[in-house]
């Protein structure tokens, strides 16, 4: 029965142009995967109210008006629209094992998926400089992180993610479709998607490692060496508290990058070299790159940053003294 379904699954992509794809909740783990859903309902919602926490205090809060809450912002609406972009599939795969999705929907969801994971990566280098300015260049930085200049490196983090990511997601609809069309996941991923291709998909993955290399595989030197230059720079200062008082300041942008970067790499690398994994551990290891950041970044901030604390809390005492 189960190949008979398969076989009709498979020539259902042969003679559609629009072929459906299935999403997967957690494998072996169906009978139970309502469960998982509870753990999962209260990370989106933690990660759906820590983020929109984060980014109504710094719009309302006069004293986050800085280039460094800018960029928090950004960043906080980036891990928002993460969040925002999976959790549909991801719920009715679990709730309802509603887990079809066509070739539309799914490229839909792709372009935000990695646009927004292009756009963190683009938010993480803006910050990675904000940081660099503020220690290595203190006199000069209200000069040179006017505001001008922050949104013009907002839209150029949009504009280099619609540039690159777009081409890559369109070249699909070019492809053909015709082997059993199970995804690893609960969501739309591109290296998921074309490894169901029976249509030479070198372009596809040709354009897909230029679009890589020219996000994240340009952002990551970036970052360090905006660390490298930050820490020259306070290894100079003759004060232990004074390094200390520097070093503190760059602590939630590190715990930022690491929560982004190594779930990111452990993805690709399972997806490149983890064939003979179980596929349990490609689910697992695609929920953490997706949930991680969005539910750790406020925890981060909110815990090392003195100034996001006191605005929370005074946004709190006014909501509560209305009542």
């Amino acid at each position: 029965m189960l190949q008979l379904w398969n076989n009709m699954n498979i020539l259902s992509n042969l003679t559609s142009p629009f072929p459906t794809f299935l999403l997967t909740g957690i494998p072996g783990l169906e009978s139970v995967q309502t469960w998982f859903s509870i753990p999962f309902c209260c990370l989106y919602a933690f990660s759906l109210l820590g983020n929109s926490t984060i980014l109504f205090a710094i719009i309302t809060q006069k004293s986050l008006h800085e280039p460094m809450y800018y960029f928090l912002s950004m960043l906080s609406a980036t891990d928002l629209g993460l969040t925002v972009s999976t959790m549909s599939t991801t719920l009715s795969v679990l709730w309802f094992n509603a887990n079809k999705i066509g070739l539309d929907s799914c490229i839909i969801q792709m372009f935000f998926l990695h646009g927004l994971n292009s756009m963190e990566s683009g938010v993480l280098v803006a910050m990675a400089f904000d940081r660099y300015v503020a220690i290595c260049n203190p006199l000069r930085y209200t000069t040179i992180l006017t505001n001008l200049k922050i949104i013009q490196m907002g839209l150029l983090v949009v504009i280099r993610t619609v540039v690159l990511v777009t081409p890559v997601l369109l070249l699909l609809k070019h492809l053909t479709f015709c082997r059993a069309n199970i995804l690893s996941h609960s969501y739309c991923y591109h290296p998921d998607v074309i490894k169901l291709a029976c249509s030479d998909t070198r372009v596809n993955s040709i354009c897909g490692l230029i679009g890589l290399i020219l996000t994240t595989g340009m952002d990551t030197p970036c970052i360090i060496w905006s660390y490298i230059m930050i820490i020259h720079s306070v290894l100079g200062i003759a004060s232990p508290e004074e390094r200390h008082k520097i070093f503190s300041t760059c602590v939630s942008h590190l715990g930022a990058v690491a929560i982004f970067y190594i779930p990111l790499v452990s993805l690709s690398l399972v997806h490149r070299y983890g064939q003979s994994a179980p596929r349990i551990a490609h689910s697992m290891m695609a929920n953490i790159f997706l949930l991680l950041p969005p539910v750790l970044n406020p925890i981060i901030y909110s815990a090392k940053t003195k100034q996001i604390r006191k605005a929370i809390r005074n946004l709190l005492q006014t909501k509560y003294s209305n009542l």
